[in-house]
């Protein structure tokens, strides 16, 4: 998709959609996520919640299956409800990334 093809789209968006979109443009450009990191040797080198080991894609996984949120906090007492917002972004931005991931653990 070429920059040309975004223009239209852009100007029919919101100022709080473009900050939105602003904020996310900066941190793909950076691969900077407030709140995940990724560690040699810490569950596989996928990207984790900081603090803990669990795996983003874990957490995904179990909304797809159904889990809400409180669910989801219920079940890992160490996780925020903040901590969620960014598995989601970063989710929302690694989609492939997750998705093979998810895949790859199904046999497991």
């Amino acid at each position: 998709m070429s920059i040309q093809e975004i223009e239209p789209q852009l100007s029919r968006m919101s100022r709080a959609e473009k900050a939105e979109l602003l904020q996310r443009l900066a941190r793909e450009v950076a691969n900077v996520w407030p709140g995940i990191e990724k560690t040699a040797g810490v569950s596989g080198g996928e990207a984790c919640i900081v603090r803990t080991r669990i795996p983003v894609w874990t957490l995904d996984n179990y909304r797809r299956l159904g889990w809400t949120e409180a669910a989801i906090l219920e079940n890992f007492p160490s996780l925020r409800a903040a901590d969620l917002v960014n598995a989601w972004a970063y989710v929302d931005a690694h989609t492939e990334e997750i998705e093979q991931t998810i895949h790859a653990n199904e046999g497991a």
